[in-house]
């Protein structure tokens, strides 16, 4: 019996194969994937021009060395060339909200709302469900007796009626989505969760992204500048959200027309809250309203919004950020948001 050795097979190698040998060859053959390699290996996943195999092989590579800068910035471009949404600057902050909440209830969600409530238009994207047990924006958002949009034409009509909406990933790029749903089968999550967090599908002059992992931080802020993202900001959220923790201090990571700066936040409060029993999602309309008083959740969702302040250039300092977002908390309009 003979056997052909495997370069003299007749089969044409499949163009993706190239993509896989590069990040699993070995720990001294292997390297990262250069901007243009990583667009081109998003690019074939987008299109489905991808095997099964070979984007679960791509996905746990990846997963082992994690995502370097200059991949991050390759696979968003190639998102961006796949959804194409037009940029006529509808949306001022860009906010992503992928991780779900475990701890605490999404405090960060009226952050926001009080955001849009002075004039900022805040567009939200995430994706539910791909982690067991947490609560996600998109189910949240009745409690508030806001709708998701179903669309990114009914996300427009919902940014210029409200200043605020959040639209699914699905919606938007669907195949992403797909692949974050691929989470409880792979029993760990892909670089996809990372990517989605910088998509800033509106082309928003400002973003704001809350992450889980400290060493992501640092990523997540070269890949922006890479991006040529005007103004962002990274942060260790509670839970990996986009909130922050009132009881740590909290360096935000940021990015201002190129240049890079790291600014810490301090803890506002001397010692650790101990968390809540359990979660009631119907505790986000009361605490607006003023019927439900807590001062972690108040501490959160003021500090919160201060950090965006900062961001968006309404303060200079973090004492002046800190009481705008008082002031914007203590004259909101209570009458919001009631659930029907």
């Amino acid at each position: 019996m003979t056997f052909t050795h495997h370069e003299e097979t007749p089969y044409p190698e499949h163009p993706f194969a190239e993509i896989v040998r590069i990040l699993g060859k070995g720990k001294k053959g292997s390297r990262p994937l250069t901007q243009e390699e990583a667009h081109r290996a998003m690019k074939m996943i987008l299109a489905d021009e991808v095997l099964p195999v070979q984007l679960g092989a791509f996905l746990m590579l990846m997963r082992v060395k994690e995502e370097t800068p200059d991949e991050l910035a390759g696979f968003v471009q190639a998102a961006w060339e796949s959804f194409q949404i037009d940029n006529d600057g509808l949306v001022d902050l860009d906010w992503s909200s992928y991780a779900g909440k475990r701890r605490h209830l999404p405090w960060f969600l009226l952050s926001a709302l009080l955001l849009a409530e002075n004039g900022v238009t805040v567009f939200m994207h995430g994706a539910s469900g791909h982690s067991a047990g947490r609560l996600y924006t998109e189910n949240m958002l009745e409690y508030l007796g806001l709708s998701c949009a179903n669309s990114v034409a009914e996300a427009r009509q919902q940014l210029e009626q409200r200043r605020f909406s959040y639209l699914s990933l699905e919606h938007f790029c669907p195949k992403l989505h797909e692949i974050i749903e691929l989470r409880p089968i792979l029993g760990l999550r892909s670089p996809v969760h990372t990517l989605v967090r910088l998509l800033n599908p509106f082309n928003a002059p400002y973003s704001i992204q809350g992450i889980f992992h400290p060493s992501y931080r640092p990523v997540h802020q070269l890949a922006a500048a890479l991006l040529q993202q005007p103004h962002m900001a990274v942060l260790k959220g509670e839970g990996g959200e986009t909130e922050r923790n009132p009881d740590m201090e909290c360096l935000v990571q940021s990015v201002h027309h190129g240049e890079l700066s790291d600014e810490n936040w301090p803890a506002l409060f001397p010692r650790r809250h101990v968390k809540p029993e359990g979660l009631d999602p119907e505790q986000l309309g009361q605490l607006w309203q003023g019927s439900f008083i807590d001062e972690f959740a108040t501490a959160s969702v003021i500090g919160t919004a201060a950090i965006a302040l900062k961001l968006l250039g309404k303060a200079d300092t973090q004492q002046q950020a800190h009481e705008l977002a008082m002031e914007y908390w203590k004259a909101r309009d209570r009458l919001k948001f009631n659930r029907p």
